[in-house]
């Protein structure tokens, strides 16, 4: 399978080129050239597999044989093994045809383990392969450093150097990164927000000529494309346990990238019957607006309790953009540069059309975010993250909209986001879990950064020689 630029200016590259290269050379990102397609009785007849062989079905057509069926499988094994539930993503019935799927078991009690423990296993295998030693650089706003880390902390052929924006992350995500104190980690807090984080990611990325000779960076952001792929799989896994492929699922996701939803759009666009996804931002509501209003354009980034969510720009959002622009990769280099320089993005009225026929979206805010889990641990007591919260919210705000059932992706543990229960005067202790419960007194090691391209440039130098 090959794999092209969102922005049409790039070579294409085979799987292991575009996991190592991230970000396209164009600035665009990476996509398949054609998904692959699944039957309907295909998708039916994987019912009764586990997570770890169901990940492997969804995974391989995109890996093919850039690696070997039994090493494939013996990392996406050793991958899911790390997880603290049997079921990897279990499934909790919230109310009739209205479902919590829980992605928060990985070692570091948010989603993006489901991706980054595979990404660094897929790593070092190819790096181990190619004789290599890379750079990895990756922006946060809160979950994806610590599980980044977590996933690469043991690679012989890695250093990763994760941006945080400085004093805007929870004290839990901050720590889940910064307590991890080995030779290879480095955590670099930017003064500034987590826009400002990714826009130096993506500008040491244009130009490596900083790094030492020999070396290059890898993105561990949802810009690469291996992060989307596994993040498939739990959507088929939700579906077959709730009776597909014989009947539609709906899915609501709290979302501030478009990473984790746009995988959901992929599954549907690979043969899982989805009748509706829903976009659950908070109150950085860029994506809501662009579904809604048809103003994609850039805001003031509000600092949320839902930090993971505060994000104004949505990097994969151009990947649906280039759908909706029938692939032009030409037509979105001068799209996104445009919406670079501070220009709005509207879409076409038939664009706008396709995506209103999958995608519904809502604006959750602080206020009713702490009402949301108030409620629902009074009605359950079931307790919610914030962004949980959100993307609960916003699934039983649509459900008067469709007539499959609801799943609303649980994308974090609530013991990471401690300041936002409180405030919801919940009446309920909220601990960490036993492998974490010595968290706050652990050792920190970080440094803090101006928010300039050249501050980060000049500690990655210094830290790698």
């Amino acid at each position: 399978m090959k794999f092209i630029s969102t922005r049409g200016g790039a070579p294409a590259l085979d799987f292991e080129e575009a996991v190592l290269a991230g970000l396209a050379s164009d600035g665009g990102l990476y996509v398949p050239e054609e998904l692959p397609q699944f039957s309907q009785e295909q998708i039916s007849g994987w019912a009764a597999l586990s997570y770890p062989e169901l990940a492997f079905e969804i995974m391989h057509p995109f890996i093919g044989d850039a690696i070997p069926v039994d090493e494939q499988k013996r990392l996406i094994e050793e991958t899911y093994a790390e997880f603290r539930h049997t079921a990897v993503a279990p499934l909790v019935q919230m109310d009739k045809d209205l479902w919590i799927l829980e992605l928060f078991h990985g070692p570091t009690l948010a989603f993006k383990d489901f991706a980054l423990q595979f990404l660094g296993r897929l790593l070092d295998h190819i790096l181990e392969k190619r004789g290599q030693k890379v750079v990895i650089l990756g922006a946060t706003s809160g979950d994806t450093g610590s599980a980044a880390i977590e996933g690469c902390r043991h690679c012989e052929h890695v250093d990763i150097f994760i941006l945080h924006p400085h004093n805007r992350v929870s004290e839990v995500q901050r720590r889940q990164m910064t307590s991890v104190i080995e030779d290879n980690v480095f955590n670099l807090a930017i003064q500034g927000n987590f826009d400002d984080c990714q826009n130096i990611v993506k500008a040491a990325f244009a130009d490596q000529s900083f790094l030492p000779e020999g070396r290059q960076l890898v993105a561990v952001n949802s810009i690469n494309w291996a992060r989307i792929m596994a993040q498939i799989v739990y959507y088929f896994y939700a579906a077959l346990a709730l009776g597909g492929p014989q009947r539609k699922i709906s899915f609501a996701v709290p979302t501030g990238n478009f990473g984790d939803i746009f995988a959901g759009y992929l599954a549907q666009n690979m043969g899982l019957p989805i009748e509706r996804l829903v976009i659950a931002t908070n109150a950085n509501d860029i994506l809501h607006r662009s579904l809604s209003s048809n103003d994609y354009s850039k805001g003031e980034l509000l600092h949320s309790l839902s930090p993971s969510m505060d994000i104004m720009i949505s990097s994969n959002y151009e990947r649906l953009l280039f759908d909706l622009f029938d692939r032009d990769g030409k037509r979105m280099a001068e799209l996104m540069s445009n919406f670079n320089g501070g220009e709005s993005i509207h879409l076409p009225e038939a664009a706008l059309e396709r995506a209103r026929k999958l995608f519904s979206s809502a604006r959750i805010d602080d206020d009713a975010t702490i009402k949301a889990i108030a409620e629902q641990f009074d009605k359950t007591e079931y307790l919610m993250d914030p962004h949980t919260a959100i993307g609960f919210e916003a699934g039983r705000m649509a459900q008067a909209e469709v007539s499959s059932p609801m799943v609303c992706l649980s994308t974090a543990h609530p013991a990471k986001f401690a300041e936002a229960v409180e405030r919801s005067g919940v009446d309920t202790e909220v601990a960490l879990p036993h492998h974490l419960k010595d968290l706050m007194q652990r050792e920190e090691r970080f440094e803090v950064l101006e928010n300039s391209l050249q501050s980060v440039q000049q500690s990655i130098r210094s830290s790698i020689g």
